[in-house]
This record gives structure tokens, sequence and C-alpha cells, in this order.
């Protein structure tokens, strides 16, 4: 009996194994990317073991061979582990780049018809969803060096160009240039005058114009009030 489970234990330390290389060969890229974009990251091997983002993404790898080759249900089996293991839906079917990041991640969700660029950030909670159930594209095509902050939904056939930024728990329903930052519900843009995002990846103080307008026409009032 101990033999058998000497033999059980060297089979799974062999099999971890060849999972870490194969992470380690197959997904460096990404690997370098969740070190350089969290601050929290302590080594490789921390991602490579821990990190559901990472784990979500690989999974998602696989199911996609499948879905590209027409095994549907095998797929979107391999989808719906992966849902259970990581809490992150990506459907087979999404096309997605390279370095692409999933920071924390609990709750995310990309559609199938969903096409995300490279070196891609989204922060948990986000939905890259569509609007309705007529068939063919329905997913937002996000561009490269683009972040979505934690909740923020990105719904339909619109894209998001390189370099843009979505605000926490904001709520896209219209296209969005390139360099431009997005705030509120429904989202508003915020131009950067052409020049690239902020790469400190601040998405909580974002400024919302808007919001800034009601404040000041509030402390105006105040004032004529106390006159």
């Amino acid at each position: 009996m101990t033999g058998i489970i000497l033999q059980i234990i060297f089979i799974l330390l062999v099999l971890f194994f060849l999972k870490v290389m194969f992470v380690y060969l197959f997904f460096n890229e990404e690997v370098k990317a969740a070190k350089g974009r969290d601050p929290a990251a302590k080594s490789s091997w921390e991602i490579i073991l821990l990190y559901q983002g990472l784990h979500a993404l690989i999974h998602y790898r696989i199911a996609n061979y499948f879905y590209a080759n027409k095994f549907f249900l095998v797929a979107r089996l391999i989808s719906q582990v992966s849902r259970w293991l990581t809490g992150i839906e990506i459907h087979p079917g999404a096309s997605i780049g390279k370095r692409f990041f999933i920071d924390h991640g609990m709750g995310v969700v990309i559609g199938e018809t969903a096409i995300i660029g490279d070196d891609v950030l989204l922060y948990q909670g986000v939905t890259l969803g569509g609007t309705g159930i007529e068939k063919g594209k329905r997913h937002p095509t996000i561009g490269n060096n683009v972040v979505v902050g934690a909740g923020a939904k990105v719904l339909g056939n619109i894209t998001v160009g390189d370099n843009s930024y979505i605000g926490a728990n904001a709520v896209v329903i219209k296209d969005v240039p390139a360099n431009s930052t997005v705030v509120g519900i429904p989202g508003r843009i915020t131009k950067q005058d052409g020049k690239k995002i902020d790469i400190s990846l601040d998405h909580i103080n974002v400024l919302d114009p808007l919001r800034e307008d009601i404040e000041e026409l509030q402390k105006r009032i105040e004032s004529l009030e106390k006159k």
C-alpha cells in the first residue's frame, strides 16, 4: 500500500512539474506582464501557482483551440470548469491578444465575440458583454494597451481605441476614440490631447467633469442661499 501511495505522489509531482514548465514556456510574457502590473506580486512562482487570472487565461487558450476546431461542447465544458475554479468566465470563442492580464479577476465576464488586443489590463468585476440576442458580432473590440477599471461594463458591438482608460464602474455603450478616458454612467469621454494614458493604473482617482460641474453649481447655490 505504501508503494502505491508513493507512486501516486510521484506521478502528481511529475504532472505538477510539467504544468509549471508548460506555463513558463508558453505563458512567460503573461507572467512578466502580471509581475510588472501588480505591485503585490512577489515572484513569478507566486503568479504561476496562485493567480487565477493567469489560470483562467490558460484554460481559455486550451478551450479556444477546441472551439476553433469546432469541438464546441468540449470547449464550453473547459470554460465552465474554469469559471468554477477561478470565478472568471471567458467564452472560448473570444479573441485575446498577448500579455493579457486580469488583476484579482473575480466576476470578470468576456463574451463570445469580444476581441481584445495586446497589453490589456482588466480589473475585477469587468464585463465585456452584449446588449441583445442578435447573432454575429455583438461584443466589444478592445484595442491595445487599454485599462478597464473595477466593475466597468463595456457593452455591445463597440470599439475602445488604443491606449484608452475606462474608469471604475463606468458603463460604456458607445465607441471610444484612442487615447481617451471614460468615466460615469453612461460613460463620458475625457480626451487627453492624444497623449498616452497614465500607466500608474490609478483607476479610482479619475476625474469626472460632469460631477465637477454639479459640485460647482451646488457650491454656488449654497453661496446664494447664504446671501
